[in-house]
């Protein structure tokens, strides 16, 4: 046991570095992303998102979807599927279980 205890204070510094170089360019990338992408909506692009729901609504209608590509039919069906996830995400840790409301 003392053998397993020196031989990881010893290598501890070279695997905390290389973790350290590993991650540095990763964690900058996230960062960068996480800035453009995680921002609340501004007021000039709250139009532009109505006129979006606009043309998916009327899209609905005249049942436009039936002329989109399959690359575009699942990039749709992927960002669907994510959204209703986070709706059950949210659920879940709002009642604070999986199983039923604590009434």
């Amino acid at each position: 046991m003392a053998k397993f205890i020196c031989n990881f204070v010893e290598k501890a510094p070279s695997v905390m570095a290389a973790a350290v170089t590993y991650l540095k360019p990763r964690l900058a990338t996230f960062l960068h992303y996480a800035k453009v992408e995680l921002v609340p909506p501004t007021p000039g692009e709250i139009p532009t998102a109505i006129q979006s729901m606009k043309k998916i609504i009327q899209s609905a209608k005249t049942c436009g979807f039936q002329h989109l590509t399959v690359k575009e039919a699942v990039l749709n069906g992927s960002v669907a599927t994510e959204v209703w996830m986070w709706f059950y995400i949210r659920e879940i840790i709002g009642k604070r279980g999986i199983v039923g409301y604590d009434v």
